[in-house]
């Protein structure tokens, strides 16, 4: 119970944390903010943005189709990614956790065992964080993020998994006899197709040179990867856009970076929501 109370503290103090500096930012650029003008070219460029994040998601569905036939559970790829994107959505409810619990079950109903699609939505994240610390050097080159990498990079070795499969399944576990590249390759892929995103609605409100894309990209990742493992609000909302600020107003007009990041979070919120819809209504007709 007191760990439980300690958890919910850290919560409300890093969400208050949160709202205290983006309350903050906005005050202090709103002037800036509120000279930014979007050009009929901008617009366009926000309607791409929305193309690429909506098919993020979708091939995301396909690389957690890509873990589970990993782990020798062979499901397809339109299966992985209508319950990808019927699932995803649930991460904006209080707890963080029901997109992971949906695709469990999901799993389970295709005859897979809880334990290894647990073992495949952990695998997922921890794939998704290690292509997040590569994609993140790109820009800061740092050794603490090289160094998250390398520590995720051995714990998804097929000896450590092994290991962690026969604690969790102690009859007949799964054997894994090949180091994961594909599906971290896919989570690159994701990541990238992400950034692809965030870039183009950024080159919305200002031309983009370059030179600026790595740090851009970088940034954007490192914002991401804090709001996917900080606890706050329900689907990083919060953390990613502070991490994002804080990171970007470096480089960049702070003014900018708030619009963006406010574009940004409708325009995923838009391709979850629309994700979820198409999943649901191809469902149906199946």
């Amino acid at each position: 119970m007191q760990r439980f109370r300690l958890k919910l503290f850290l919560r409300w103090l890093v969400l208050a944390a949160v709202v205290f500096f983006l309350l903050r930012s906005l005050q202090t650029h709103w002037q800036e903010v509120t000279q930014l003008r979007i050009s009929a070219a901008g617009v366009a460029c926000l309607a791409i943005a929305l193309g690429v994040t909506l098919f993020a998601h979708i091939f995301a569905g396909f690389v957690w189709s890509w873990i589970l036939r990993f782990l020798s559970y062979p499901v397809s790829g339109s299966w992985g990614a209508q319950t990808y994107l019927k699932t995803n959505i649930a991460k904006y409810l209080p707890g963080n956790v029901w997109h992971f619990y949906g695709r469990i079950n999901a799993a389970k109903q295709q005859g897979i065992p809880v334990t290894s699609a647990t073992l495949s939505v952990l695998l997922e994240s921890l794939l998704m964080a290690a292509a997040a610390c590569f994609f993140a050097m790109v820009g800061f080159r740092s050794w603490m993020q090289f160094g998250i990498a390398i520590v995720i990079l051995i714990g998804i070795h097929p000896i450590v998994l092994n290991l962690a499969l026969k604690r969790l399944q102690k009859s007949n576990p799964v054997q894994i006899n090949q180091y994961p590249f594909l599906p971290l390759m896919g989570e690159m892929g994701f990541l990238a197709l992400r950034a692809i995103g965030f870039a183009l609605t950024f080159l919305a409100l200002r031309p983009i040179s370059g030179s600026e894309l790595p740090l851009l990209f970088s940034g954007f990742v490192w914002a991401w990867l804090l709001g996917f493992i900080i606890p706050g609000l329900p689907g990083g909302v919060g953390v990613f856009e502070a991490i994002a600020v804080a990171v970007l107003s470096q480089a960049f007009s702070s003014g900018q970076v708030l619009g963006a990041v406010a574009l940004y979070r409708l325009i995923n919120t838009v391709a979850e929501g629309m994700g979820a819809g198409l999943a649901a209504i191809d469902s149906s007709r199946g």
